[in-house]
């Protein structure tokens, strides 16, 4: 079945205050630089152009909404926050996504999961565990998904993911959820389409 039926851009803001309001469940992309959630995001939707890419790294500044299913009964949002790690910016304008990004995640009261995107093809990277850590601490749901398969065979994804995995249990009890995707090949798309589809089934309206 096919969860997602329409998807449209709906607003930007540098300011969390001024994201729309929380009465539909969403679920916030974010990952280190040039990880491809862009990419990822628009295959999710079956559009080429809905969140803008480059190869540029740092390309996204703002909260993103994007509207799923804005027609149906039950509409819901993807949201595309900044990444973190080596774009080319100033330092004021990095901590100032820093701190857009920290309040967004402690104060949005319709956030359903974290998709931390995690490029497959490397070794755990200290930036990214910390995130998660920050996302456990503050107790933010968040699942991991680990982009860009298409360029490993299947071996050596395991390979990669196995290894992954003990790095993980170094710091937590359980390893968080996890989804293999690639915005080439698409896989993934139905898993972790299917899990936002199931995860909304939970969400009431903030009182």
């Amino acid at each position: 079945m096919e969860y997602i039926k329409s998807a449209a851009f709906e607003v930007s803001n540098s300011d969390p205050a001024k994201c729309p309001r929380p009465d539909k469940p969403e679920y916030a992309f974010i990952g280190r630089s040039n990880v491809g959630k862009s990419s990822l995001i628009n295959m999710l939707v079956n559009k080429k152009a809905l969140a803008k890419t480059s190869s540029t790294p740092g390309k996204t500044q703002l909260i993103n909404h994007f509207i799923i299913n804005k027609e149906e009964r039950k509409p819901w949002y993807l949201v595309d926050l900044p990444g973190y790690g080596f774009a080319k910016a100033p330092l004021k304008e990095k901590e100032k996504w820093e701190r857009m990004i920290r309040t967004y995640l402690a104060r949005r009261e319709n956030l359903m999961c974290v998709m931390v995107l995690i490029d497959i093809r490397h070794d755990a990277r200290p930036i990214d565990l910390a995130f998660m850590e920050q996302l456990g601490e503050n107790e933010i749901p968040f699942v991991m998904v680990f982009t860009k398969a298409d360029k490993m065979g299947a071996g050596a994804i395991e390979k990669s993911l196995a290894a992954y995995e003990q790095v993980m249990l170094t710091r937590w009890a359980a390893i968080p959820e996890r989804f293999v995707t690639s915005a080439e090949s698409r896989l993934g798309r139905d898993e972790l389409i299917g899990f936002m589809h199931s995860t909304n089934r939970g969400f009431e309206l903030p009182k």
